[in-house]
């Protein structure tokens, strides 16, 4: 999030804190064979949307199946996790279980176990396929996926209606096959007076999702085909500069550069109803429409250069589960996740933030559960989806790269050549450093 899911907020810096929850003791810790410890990232904005809800109910009812295991559970903002549970890990004081957004580094140092040590076949088995390929190193599962999500480009249906885009009412809504239609589709949007016609958020927040969107569209992205970084490819160079003469030049992204835009704040504006435009995922589509904004959703236009008929992969995210090795509590863990991993808990959680479940079973849709129709399509998408390389150690520090620099990129007076290569050239020190 960070590869995150789900945005947080500096609401939910209040939440990090050590929350006993029901069914365990508040004097149970790393000490007591019977106590489990699981720090796991906040999806809550807010006090009524956090996640201790769901984890005080999952725990209570899993110390009542095993009143000999008890669970302790530490909720951090995602924005913090990642750099704690690292420094809990190098202080001798691992968590049992982690719940965040990237797990290969511990893989890489030997501290985790395997999925296969943990979980029954089945278990295991259930997992969807492109989640266990981005939790593998070489063949092995190291990284449970938890949740998921895939992006899609969101258009205000009465903005574009009201710029001449679409018909009202028209059947089957609005397919752009390139990005000239985007961008014929953003001037209509400007001339119509619309203050953000196409937002691309590539500010520090996540811009490495944006950026990796739109260089599948062009039949780039981070890795080769033999998995190695291919971060300043033709293909991507090629993007980037189209995206700053064709997009930005013109005037077409808003009053905000796409190098100072946030995820977040472009959101919020395509929810104020000012943003014709973005690429977002299931709640926010949830959130539009429940304040009455008609949404459309469709799969990214692949450029010209890549031609019509081509399809490329979307975007696909997940959060990982992970089980520590250094306190040798592997028989409670696997009892516990195969408690969590069961279809109830796991909707519950993926309903409650509108986002996917993991697990084949658990995104299926009989009477009275499964994924709704509004995310039907993001699951569908989520199946052929492209992951990033998070099974490479050296991600977390590449990816941060990205956020903080690919924005220059498409500056009126970037260099799209010169900003990719310098990323490029950080990512090979990276590598050489993980030899």
């Amino acid at each position: 999030m960070q590869r995150r899911i789900f945005g947080t907020t500096a609401a939910a810096a209040v939440l990090g804190l050590l929350i006993p929850l029901a069914g365990c003791g508040s004097d149970g810790g790393a000490s007591d064979s019977g106590t489990l410890r699981l720090v796991a990232a906040e999806y809550g904005d807010n006090q009524a949307a956090s996640s201790k809800v769901f984890w005080d109910k999952v725990s209570a009812d899993f110390t009542k199946a095993n009143p000999d295991i008890k669970v302790q559970v530490q909720l951090l903002p995602w924005a913090d996790i990642d750099r704690e549970v690292s420094r809990m890990v190098k202080a001798g004081n691992a968590p049992d279980i982690a719940l965040m957004g990237s797990y290969s580094d511990f893989a890489a140092q030997g501290k985790l176990y395997s999925a296969d040590e943990l979980l029954s076949v089945s278990t295991e088995a259930n997992f969807l396929q492109p989640l266990v390929e981005a939790g593998s190193v070489g063949n092995t599962l190291y990284g449970l996926p938890w949740v998921a999500s895939s992006r899609l480009l969101f258009y205000n249906e009465k903005l574009l209606a009201d710029a001449g885009v679409i018909s009202r009412g028209a059947p089957g809504g609005w397919q752009p096959k390139s990005w000239s239609d985007l961008q014929a589709a953003a001037r209509k949007l400007k001339g119509n007076g619309v203050p953000t016609p196409l937002a691309i958020p590539l500010g520090p927040e996540e811009a490495h999702a944006e950026a990796m969107i739109w260089e599948l569209s062009n039949g780039g992205g981070y890795a080769d085909s033999s998995g190695h970084y291919n971060l300043a490819s033709d293909q991507n160079i090629q993007t980037f500069t189209w995206i700053k003469n064709n997009l930005v030049g013109a005037g077409l992204t808003g009053p905000v550069p796409p190098s100072q835009l946030n995820r977040a704040d472009a959101f919020a504006g395509f929810l104020r109803g000012e943003v014709g435009m973005v690429n977002g995922y299931p709640s926010l589509l949830h959130e539009a429409r429940a304040k009455g904004i008609g949404v459309g959703a469709v799969s990214m236009p692949v450029s010209d250069t890549l031609g019509a008929g081509e399809t490329p992969p979307t975007v696909g995210v997940a959060d990982w589960m992970m089980a520590f090795k250094q306190n040798g509590k592997r028989t409670q863990i696997g009892k516990f996740l195969e408690f969590i991993y069961q279809d109830k808990n796991l909707k519950e959680f993926a309903g409650r933030y509108h986002l996917l479940p993991s697990t084949v079973s658990a995104t299926r849709t009989p009477a009275g559960g499964g994924v709704d129709g509004t995310d039907q399509q993001f699951l569908t998408a989520l199946r052929g989806a492209q992951l990033y390389p998070v099974n490479d150690p050296t991600w977390v520090t590449v990816s941060d790269t990205i956020k903080r620099n690919i924005g220059r990129a498409v500056e009126p007076n970037g260099d799209p050549k010169g900003v990719l290569e310098d990323i490029a050239s950080k990512a090979n020190e990276a590598e050489k450093k993980k030899h």
